[in-house]
């Protein structure tokens, strides 16, 4: 589409902008395309008559991003009975409908800035510091839903994605939406900008980079990954079969320590002891601990996601939890973690006086909601340290990922990304990874089909087992970096960015006046 069609057709036009900026994610990872749609929205937003028209304008754009940017959303809705397939075509569109009200907030905010005589600098300044907390709105009002900010988009650059590690990603975010507003001044000829819309890149790079984690000695601790490739249609009545698969690929102990580490979503069985006998059948959980321990050697320990219950006085079921274990060697369970964060409508129903009557059910299968745990916590075992824990979709909520009074030495996270498609898994690890480059930690993921990798503290990507592989990988623990700015300052940068940018773009205005 030309640029002139896109002002004679803004909706439109914000809308396709909207869909092509989502393919700078993984799995396409086409980022210059995404600045440069960036860079017309902004023109079509600065262009708008009114301010109603301005934040339609935004709502378009995010209508468009976000059914694209989430569209494996739809394949969560494949492995529920209670609701059709088709379904879930419509909720990734319903939820894009709600995401985009945060775009539209920040074009808003931006019209509102806005240069009478065109797009100039206080309106980019202002429009990154309105993107920047709008996005943190997005992850944080009503549970949160922060899949993909916008500073994911540099995952492939390394260089530039490494400022994370100082200011974080939604402030990354509001540095992107900043460059894409520098290309849209210089193809306005605003030729005071051009030179530094060009050098941006640049200049980031030697704050990018940092001091790479020294090798590790060959007698260090290892990490084990197991990825078994059994997906959610695989698993019903296969409990057996899943637990001797995940056995199977666990390998044997060696002369260094092994942490191994098993998927979400794959061990069913109840491991704990302790619960009413009714509740275990024939499958009683020493037994079954025994048989991992037998894959263990001395100073090994393996963490494996799996259900936990609590019951009242009566001995009746009363919740149910998403959890991590710890087994070792003896068969005993050394530590839990109990995941905080829960997937709304995936592992609890909102509402259910209200969804439930209409015929809507939780995508997980089961009848029973999951209760949080109290955040992020880490398990000690002699020889690792303190291990965190963030299970599944918690790894992408930036500045919550670990237990700030006990930093650990490296962060698990199982996952079940089984339900998210093709497009799906790629987006979560590359979430992991700034995880990773924010904290200056290593992250472990297993998952059931994949992407399974062992990721270093800089966000390199040390191994993985691709998508609907069976494998394990095996490396040495890789070492953690000292404790980032962001890692001791947390999403306050954000604030702080976004206030500067405010600033800056007052300073400007008054200046010139």
């Amino acid at each position: 589409m030309r640029p002139s069609a896109l002002l004679r057709s803004p909706g439109l036009g914000c809308i396709l902008l909207g869909a092509l900026a989502a393919c700078g994610f993984a799995p396409l990872d086409w980022w210059p395309l995404s600045i440069a749609c960036l860079a017309a929205w902004m023109a079509i937003v600065h262009r708008a008559p009114g301010l109603r028209s301005a934040m339609a304008r935004g709502w378009l754009f995010g209508l468009g991003h976000f059914t694209v940017n989430n569209n494996w959303f739809q394949h969560a809705f494949d492995f529920q009975d209670k609701m059709p397939p088709v379904l879930g075509y419509v909720a990734a569109v319903a939820l894009a409908l709600y995401l985009a009200v945060y775009p539209m907030a920040a074009a808003g905010i931006a019209w509102r800035a806005r240069g009478r005589a065109g797009p100039d600098f206080p309106y980019v300044l202002v429009f990154a510091a309105a993107w920047i907390a709008t996005e943190w709105l997005r992850a944080v009002l009503f549970t949160g839903y922060a899949w993909n900010p916008l500073g994911v988009l540099w995952v492939p650059d390394q260089a530039i994605a490494h400022i994370a590690s100082w200011i974080g990603t939604y402030a990354l975010s509001g540095l992107t939406i900043a460059f894409a507003g520098m290309v849209l001044l210089l193809w306005r000829r605003r030729w005071w900008t051009a030179s530094l819309a060009l050098a941006v890149p640049l200049l980031l790079q030697p704050f990018g980079y940092r001091t790479r984690p020294a090798p590790t000695a060959p007698a260090a601790p290892r990490v084990r990954v197991v990825q078994p490739n059994i997906g959610n249609e695989a698993r019903v009545n296969a409990a057996e079969r899943s637990l001797e698969t995940l056995i199977r690929l666990s390998g044997r102990p060696g002369p260094a320590p092994r942490l191994v580490v098993w998927p979400e979503g794959l061990v069913t069985d109840l491991l704990e002891s302790g619960y009413p006998d009714y509740v275990y059948g024939d499958r009683r959980p020493y037994g079954l601990r025994a048989r991992i321990a037998d894959t263990l050697g001395s100073r090994d320990l393996l963490l494996t996601n799996a259900p936990r219950l609590t019951f009242d006085d009566r001995d009746r079921i009363l919740a149910a939890g998403n959890s991590v274990l710890a087994i070792g060697p003896d068969a005993d369970i050394h530590g839990i973690y109990d995941k905080a964060h829960l997937v709304p409508y995936g592992e609890y129903l909102p509402m259910p006086w209200l969804l439930k009557p209409l015929g809507l059910a939780r995508l997980v299968p089961g009848d029973m909601d999951f209760t949080p745990g109290p955040g992020p916590r880490a398990i000690d075992w002699p020889g690792f340290g303190p291990v965190g824990i963030q299970v599944c979709y918690e790894i992408i909520f930036s500045g919550e990922v670990i237990d700030e009074a006990h930093r650990p030495r490296l962060i698990f996270n199982p996952s079940n990304d089984a339900w998210f498609g093709r497009w799906g898994p790629p987006q979560h690890l590359a979430q992991a990874r700034m995880r990773a480059i924010e904290e200056g930690l290593p992250i472990v993921r297993a998952t059931p089909t994949g992407i399974s990798a062992i990721i270093a503290a800089d966000g390199t990507l040390l191994a993985t087992v691709p998508h609907e592989t069976a494998g394990a990988i095996e490396l040495p623990v890789p070492p953690a970096l000292p404790p980032t700015l962001f890692s001791r300052v947390g999403n306050a940068m954000a604030a702080i960015i976004a206030a500067l940018f405010f600033a800056a773009a007052i300073a400007i205005r008054r200046r010139r006046r």
